[in-house]
């Protein structure tokens, strides 16, 4: 009986936009660009790995499946920023939302999952390079790619079938940009309890579990590293790994600031600009750090604009 005095809600109101009423046709433009530059520089990435024969390794084979994520992480949110922009009316439907969301945790925990195993492919490399071969065959790489997303896929899985379950009494103003478990649950009238230790159960287990485990395997990165005796050896065992730990640091320390900030003391642009850095910002810049840290990434990319260039040139119809 009680819950037949629930009014469940229809849609959301964002109101991380709420301060720029005038100013939306230039945040279109700003997010606009993002995504487009998002989109080219990790279709790129991912084009590279396909077709460059030296890029067929198991590093280059986990960073396509990286490339991949980003698009689909900053694909959940952005086009319905954009259409909200467009409108001019920040609103997303209770479906749409639950979607959102859904998709938004399952892309967030593969993430993390895959970095860690891109942690282990380079513990392999550096600390085991005689068995590097047959610790990062098709036969392991492949199921363990596969694993990053259905840890993912789990984690959403749980916290949306939680998110289902509440009632929002008819409160649907969200001090976020899109629909995540954090927002929702401050505005739900019914008990969440079960949905908040969930999520904090899941933020040990899901999020720094991969991250200690990354933490784990750098110590003996390290170490070993250390022990080689040429200076060019070092750089070149380091370099390596470069990227991925410049990646890591971006990614795990916006997760922290995004989701283990006080929850006072914070206004919501503060909110708004802390969400926009983490689920955003990291997505364009991991295809950027890989091809201004990597040579073989620079070289092969060289290779394809040459090769581009080539057909232009000599194209009867040009």
């Amino acid at each position: 009986m009680e819950a037949s005095n629930h009014t469940q809600v229809a849609e959301f109101i964002f109101l991380g936009f709420s301060g720029v009423p005038h100013g939306q046709i230039y945040l279109f433009v700003v997010f606009l660009a993002i995504y487009l530059v998002t989109l080219i520089g990790n279709a790129t990435i991912f084009t590279l790995i396909q077709v460059d024969t030296r890029l067929h390794s198991p590093m280059y084979f986990f960073l396509s499946h990286l490339s991949c994520l980003d698009v689909c992480y900053l694909s959940v949110t952005v086009p319905k920023i954009l259409i909200n922009f467009l409108h001019r009316r920040n609103t997303i439907s209770y479906n749409q939302c639950m979607a959102q969301m859904f998709f938004l945790m399952t892309f967030a925990g593969s993430e993390c999952a895959l970095l860690a195993i891109m942690a282990f492919d380079r513990y392999a490399a550096i600390c085991q390079p005689l068995h590097y071969n047959t610790l990062m065959s098709s036969q392991v790489r492949v199921p363990l790619a596969v694993a990053s997303w259905i840890w993912g896929f789990l984690d959403s899985s749980l916290h949306t079938t939680l998110a289902t379950n509440l009632d929002f009494c008819g409160a649907n103003h969200i001090d976020h940009i899109f629909c995540d478990v954090p927002p929702l649950l401050k505005i739900a009238c019914s008990d969440t309890y079960v949905n908040e230790l969930t999520l904090h159960l899941a933020s040990i287990f899901m999020g720094l579990s991969p991250f200690l485990f990354i933490l784990f395997s750098y110590t003996y990165i390290v170490s070993a590293i250390l022990k080689i005796r040429s200076n060019t050896g070092r750089s070149k065992a380091f370099s390596t790994c470069a990227a991925h730990l410049v990646v890591v640091t971006i990614y795990f320390g916006m997760a922290n600031v995004n989701y283990n900030r006080p929850s006072v003391g914070y206004s919501l642009g503060v909110d708004t600009l802390i969400s926009t850095l983490y689920c955003i910002l990291t997505p364009m810049l991991n295809p950027l750090i890989y091809s201004l840290r990597n040579k073989e990434v620079k070289e092969a990319l060289q290779k394809l604009l040459s090769g581009l260039k080539t057909v232009y040139t000599f194209n009867p119809s040009k």
